[in-house]
């Protein structure tokens, strides 16, 4: 598991461990917040294809599924 401070995930890059559609790379460009100022969720766009997703940051802790920087 990775030790992450979510206020300091934007502009981080990650690599997934299981590509989809050439999608494997991948950089924060934005993070959500609750009412409270708590990030809840970011998002991540493929460096390739440009897509976006919108995922629970705490989903970024799962080594089996990402990791940190780019492999």
């Amino acid at each position: 598991m990775h030790r992450l401070n979510p206020d300091k995930l934007l502009h981080s890059k990650w690599t997934a461990t299981r590509p989809v559609h050439r999608e494997r790379h991948f950089i924060v460009t934005a993070l959500y917040r609750d009412e409270l100022e708590r990030v809840e969720s970011v998002e991540l766009e493929a460096v390739l294809t440009k897509n976006s997703q919108r995922i629970d940051w705490q989903r970024l802790r799962d080594a089996d599924t990402w990791q940190m920087g780019w492999r």
